[in-house]
């Protein structure tokens, strides 16, 4: 009998071990398991994670509509808007009853104002679900985008009409009545759509930006905390409570709010990333890490946390541990585009904008319209020195977000290296037409105005960008510029001051108040003015670069000047400019090898500052070693194959040592083509031409350095002088080429070659 009993819970075990396994491995049975998990995800507000089930589920069968659908939601929660748009539209092939994704694709269309294809959508939908109140609701939201608004009124009442207890309706319907200025008949909307549904928080929140739109601060706050009264697990009235305060300049009060959201959602992702991002907004960007850095360890399966901690990290040039943390996201999210930008981010810090570029190709080949992966190609292709790409970038990174103000700003910063102070103005007035109620944009005009001596211009804009933004001291700098423009010192130092008791650690305040005295010839009230900084903000290095530009430049305080530019240096080890001086000084006090030493340091950290390697070949050049010279040259423009300097030098390097003579002369057309107006360059064609036996056209090139040279009231050069002389010689012309070599001796009866000028010239009298 034991045996008997036995067996068949054996065999009883042995069939439900088949049943399960073949559940388990029935694709239909785990499809649906995935979706069920992605969509616990999603309610959970972990979007990375229902957008891994929901693909999964989508391998498993690329027919499951639903999961396709689901994906859809996600992506839009992802920001990832063109994988949703795929998404909806896979769906709708799949499944075209699928009204909602036709709904959705609508919503989309309008957002990326692609009106017609928005249009069929819509027209479809009238025409198949015509009693469908939100079918209504997008179509009045298609006609508001085209500016018709008494059709979308018109097309809300309906939807009302369809739904009168729809509290969504009267939102929409009190929207539009926003617009047409009929501020007491969306005030009865906003209040209907309370009453409606009194425990929705969204009413409330609606109410209350309408009320903060007529700076009616009570009523909003009011507003905002019944908001949280109905809803007090929904992040959103904490937030717009904290917007409220920072409107009115109220950020302790703001980041209290944003402390208790922390506290009392502390399991709800959007609420405990407020602290952080608030910080982030208002430029306290130590704070932001700080707080970052606890969320990581706090919430180490929160992705948005370990990417918006990942940029954060970028910024402060934390690019190992920013390395490590986004390898982690790509890992496992090979083809996030977040995490790709950030790759790009710190490939384009670390000096390898190749790279960067190759990064960005693959962002931009999954997510055409990404603004953010163009912005960031540009200033790889900066980096490169294509100027005309960058600009590319920069301009289709607006046309995709047009209030993408890093983009303006790169364009601004690049017409402003240009001298192109129209297409600045151009740029700044688009700024300004996209956010009216910024300073940057006014800001960035004033200068445009300054610079060409359209002073009543600029101050206006000054002045509107200070009203804008009193605490900012962008517009205080721009005033002190004004105000040293016009040599109204006095005025121009109290602007500058202004901006560095807004924020003692600007350097462009500093830079112009000391300015502001050199300009007077005032150099120890300078230094003055930046030891004052130091003690305030001892950190900073751009305030020990500035220190050391003033000591060596203006009081020939060589010692002073090293030891203030080593201290730059060691605070930023990324600080090119203070490694550029820091050389200069060392050639001042006679060690060479101590500036070349200096300069390949700074390679190190910079290793595609193409100047460093320009500079040390130089050096070399100074010591006669030709080689390393040659060397250095042929570095910087392996990083720059058109680098006019690099090209010049090497091409001379090469005419004077034996070298190769058509090489020389194509890099000194090179030289010559980046840099026309240059004395130097134009000379050094000259020099190869002479080489290659083209006597006729070398003298009309020496003529012309001469030209140049005199036009830039620059020295008589004798170097000049003495091709010139040579050249009239070959050409058979003696008479001029006396009259040339005489002349070299008349600049400069030492110069380097007078026994071959001397010999020439007894040649010439024979």
């Amino acid at each position: 009998m034991k045996h008997s009993s036995v067996f068949p819970s054996i065999l009883t075990l042995a069939l439900i071990a088949v049943v399960f396994t073949g559940c388990s491995r029935d694709p239909n049975v785990r499809k649906q398991k995935f979706l069920a998990s992605g969509q616990r995800y999603f309610a959970e507000g972990k979007y990375p994670e229902a957008a891994i089930q929901f693909s999964n589920a989508i391998d498993l069968d690329p027919g499951f509509a639903e999961a396709h659908y689901q994906l859809a939601q996600t992506e839009l929660k992802l920001r990832a808007w063109n994988l949703a748009l795929q998404e909806l539209n896979r769906t709708i092939e799949l499944q075209p009853q699928n009204y909602a994704a036709h709904i959705g694709l609508a919503k989309m269309l309008i957002s990326g104002r692609e009106f017609k294809l928005a249009q069929e959508q819509v027209d479809l939908l009238l025409a198949k679900q015509p009693d469908d109140p939100q079918v209504h609701l997008v179509a009045a939201d298609l006609l508001a985008a085209q500016q018709k608004i008494a059709g979308a009124i018109q097309e809300t009442q309906k939807a009302i009409s369809l739904a009168p207890q729809s509290s969504e309706s009267y939102l929409s319907l009190a929207l539009l009545q926003t617009q047409t200025r009929q501020p007491e008949t969306a005030e009865a909307s906003f209040n209907k759509a309370i009453q409606m549904n009194p425990n929705s928080a969204g009413a409330y929140l609606a109410l209350g930006t309408y009320d903060a739109s007529r700076s009616r601060f009570a009523d909003a706050e009011r507003q905002f905390r019944q908001a949280l009264a109905v809803e007090p697990k929904n992040p959103q009235p904490r937030e717009a409570l904290a917007n409220l305060y920072l409107e009115q300049k109220k950020n302790s009060e703001a980041e209290e709010v944003l402390k208790q959201a922390k506290g009392d959602l502390a399991d709800n992702p959007d609420a405990y990333r407020m602290l952080g991002d608030f910080y982030f907004a208002t430029g306290q960007l130590d704070k932001a890490l700080d707080e970052y850095a606890a969320l990581a360890h706090d919430h180490p399966a929160d992705w948005q946390v370990k990417k918006n901690y990942t940029q954060l990290l970028i910024l402060k040039s934390r690019l190992e541990e920013a390395r490590q943390l986004d390898d982690e996201i790509l890992k496992s999210f090979p083809n996030d585009s977040e995490g790709l930008i950030y790759r790009a981010q710190i490939q384009n810090r670390t000096g390898h904008p190749g790279d960067a570029v190759t990064t960005l190709q693959t962002v931009i080949r999954n997510d055409p319209d990404n603004a953010l992966a163009h912005y960031h190609m540009g200033l790889a292709f900066q980096q490169l020195g294509s100027a005309d790409r960058a600009q590319s970038e920069w301009q289709e990174a607006i046309r995709l977000r047009p209030d993408l103000s890093d983009a303006r700003r790169s364009l601004a910063n690049l017409a402003l290296s240009r001298g192109d102070m129209p297409t600045l103005e151009q740029t700044a007035s688009q700024m300004i037409k996209q956010q009216p109620n910024s300073a940057d944009g006014y800001v960035i005009r004033a200068l445009s105005f300054t610079r060409r001596g359209q002073f009543a211009s600029a101050a206006q804009d000054v002045d509107k960008a200070i009203s804008l933004a009193p605490q900012d001291p962008a517009g205080y700098i721009q005033m002190g510029n004004l105000k040293l423009a016009q040599k109204q010192y006095g005025d121009a130092q109290k602007a500058y001051q202004q901006a560095l008791d807004h924020n003692p650690a600007s350097g462009d305040a500093l830079a112009g108040l000391m300015t502001t005295y050199l300009t007077q010839q005032q150099a120890d009230k300078a230094v003055a003015a930046a030891n004052a900084q130091i003690a305030k903000v001892p950190g900073n290095s751009n305030f020990y670069d500035l220190l050391g530009t003033a000591l060596f430049f203006n009081k020939k305080d060589l010692d002073g000047a090293e030891a203030a530019f080593t201290k730059a240096i060691e605070l930023d080890k990324n600080n090119a400019s203070a490694a550029l001086k820091l050389g200069q000084v060392q050639v001042a006090k006679g060690s060479i090898p101590d500036a070349i030493a200096t300069y390949q340091r700074a390679l190190k950290d910079n290793p595609r500052e193409v100047t460093f390697y320009i500079l040390i070949g130089e050096l070399y050049d100074q010591q006669h070693d030709a080689a390393n010279a040659k060397q250095s040259y042929q570095k910087a423009l392996e990083l720059d194959s058109n680098n006019a300097l690099a090209s010049n030098n090497l091409a001379y390097l090469l005419l004077q040592n034996g070298g190769d003579v058509d090489q020389a002369l194509s890099l000194a057309q090179t030289a010559r083509h980046g840099a026309p107006n240059s004395p130097g360059f134009a000379d050094t064609l000259g020099w190869a031409l002479y080489h290659k036996g083209y006597y006729q056209q070398s003298i009309d090139l020496f003529q012309q350095a001469l030209q140049l040279a005199a036009k830039s009231n620059r020295p008589d050069n004798a170097n000049f002088h003495y091709h010139l002389g040579l050249a009239y010689e070959k050409a058979g012309k003696p008479e001029q080429a006396k009259k040339e070599l005489q002349r070299v001796l008349q600049i400069n009866p030492n110069y380097s070659n007078a026994a071959d000028v001397k010999k020439a010239l007894t040649e010439l009298h024979s």
